[in-house]
């Protein structure tokens, strides 16, 4: 009998669930090696449970910039700042697993063409889902919208805080982490940089 052929879509669901299942038997590893039954009530669903949790926090790398910003690219006559700020991102640590999360603020100053504001937010959100340190995810951010658009200046601001130095290692509970990404007309002209951060400042978020 001659195997059935499968869609595309029913290819990616069956490889999902392959990777789903040998995570299970990695995770009831680890559950093991740090002294656990994975077999008591409380831990029985667990592998299958984190296997799931891990592929939806790093779903990302599954998707495309440029398809996340496909149909949002538009022409208009406009050249004043765009800001889109107060975007929540979740992230994962690529150093030690472990969540890190805030805001992220993006500008920029269009040259004939505009991005649906809230693919921005998609696009943050791609990045994020995916084994990130700070600094990389802002350039990302940035350097994505620069190409998609070619406009007259980016500008790329983000607030987190890392559970792997809130939990772990110093345990600096209220500490947080500040990166920028600053292209085009953001670095090149001091005005404009000010402008976007003065207005960031002013706004209702008491951290910046």
């Amino acid at each position: 009998m001659s195997k059935p052929i499968l869609t595309c879509s029913e290819k990616s669901v069956r490889e999902t669930s392959l990777q789903d299942a040998s995570l299970e038997g990695l995770v009831r590893e680890i559950l093991i090696r740090v002294g656990e039954d994975p077999n008591r009530e409380g831990l029985t669903a667990t592998p299958r449970r984190f296997a799931k949790a891990l592929s939806y926090l790093t779903r990302g790398y599954q998707q495309d910039p440029k398809r996340v910003l496909n149909n949002a690219l538009y022409s208009v006559q406009y050249d004043e700042m765009v800001i889109v700020r107060d975007i929540d991102l979740f992230s994962l640590c690529e150093h030690h697993l472990l969540p890190f999360f805030g805001k992220c603020h993006v500008a920029y100053l269009p040259n004939q063409k505009v991005i649906g504001l809230s693919k921005i937010a998609r696009l943050v959100e791609m990045f994020a889902r995916r084994l990130q340190i700070q600094e990389r995810l802002t350039c990302q951010i940035a350097e994505t919208i620069n190409e998609a658009i070619n406009p007259v200046g980016v500008g790329v601001v983000i607030e987190a805080q890392h559970l792997c130095m809130v939990m772990r290692g110093v345990e600096k509970q209220n500490s947080t982490a500040m990166t920028s990404s600053m292209l085009g007309a953001f670095r090149d002209e001091e005005q404009t940089r000010l402008e976007f951060l003065e207005l960031l400042r002013n706004s209702r978020n008491p951290r910046m």
